[in-house]
Formats: C-alpha cells, structure tokens, sequence
C-alpha cells in the first residue's frame, strides 16, 4: 500500500485522528499485524504532548450524547454497543452522565477505555477508581487504553 491507501484503510483507527495513521505509515513496510499496531502506538507516543491531548479529546464521552446520536465513529459505536452502552437504564445513563462531566471536569479530556470485551459494571468501576488518579496519570493512562483501542481495531481488520 502507498501512504494514501493506507490512510484510506486505517486512518480512522485513531478517533477522528487520521495523522496517526500517516505517522504509522513511515514505518512501512510492515512485517506482520504486530508490526502494525506497534507503529500506531509509537506514532502515537512519538507525539507532542498537544496532539496526544487532541488525541484523548478526540474520543467521545462513553455512553454520551455523542454515542446515542450515533454522531461517534463507526468503531465507537460498536464497541460501545458490545459492551451495553447503548441500552442503558435511565439510572445508568445518569451515572455515565455524572461521572463523564465530573471527569472532564477534573482533567479536561473525555475517560478513555477501551470497551471491547468489557462491561457496563466493569467501565464504571474503572471510571470510580481512575477519577482520583492525578492529571499526569490519568493522562498516562488514557493514551495506553488508546494503544488498547488501536489492536483492537487493528486486530479486527488485519489477519495476522
């Protein structure tokens, strides 16, 4: 592939963040998938500090407006839906809602986790444990569940 069909593929592998993609690309050619992902995630982390924060704030609020409208990228919305975001109870939907504004709140970016596999319970655990992180860990920690979000994804597209 050249760098434009690349992108084309996978430039919407990182949230609306197609650069990634075009930084991955200079690692090419790729040996296998694993090759792959690990050149998203060293684009990714080879980053500034304000694109990797554009990154994190690039990704929806789980389980928030955004998603309900289906305004979210194709990848969001299914894996929010494998995980039961998309049939929350109005008691649910008001905690996501509480716990998505006291985050972005606290850190001024949206709780990223990557969803795939998980639960609805097992997402608000997260969200309950990680809001008492600091700004630099919590920021940490987003950016590894977006390399999260980039195997999945990648995984789902590329055999081995």
């Amino acid at each position: 592939m050249d760098l434009e069909a690349f992108v084309t593929a996978f430039g919407d592998v990182a949230e609306h963040s197609p650069w990634v993609a075009e930084n991955a690309f200079g690692k090419a050619p790729f040996a296998d998938r694993e090759a792959v992902i690990n050149a998203f995630e060293t684009a990714m982390n080879a980053a500034s500090g304000d694109r990797q924060l554009a990154l994190v704030r690039a990704h929806p609020d789980l389980a928030g407006k955004a998603a309900l409208a289906g305004e979210v990228a194709e990848d969001s919305k299914r894996e929010q839906a494998g995980a039961g975001l998309n049939t929350l109870s109005p008691e649910e939907f008001a905690r996501f809602t509480q716990l998505n504004t006291r985050y972005k709140t606290k850190f001024g970016f949206p709780f990223i986790f990557a969803v795939k596999g998980a639960t609805k319970h097992m997402i608000l655990a997260a969200f309950e444990d990680r809001i008492a992180n600091s700004a630099e860990d919590e920021l940490a920690t987003a950016l590894t569940q977006i390399a999260r979000i980039f195997r999945f994804r990648l995984e789902d597209r590329i055999s081995k």
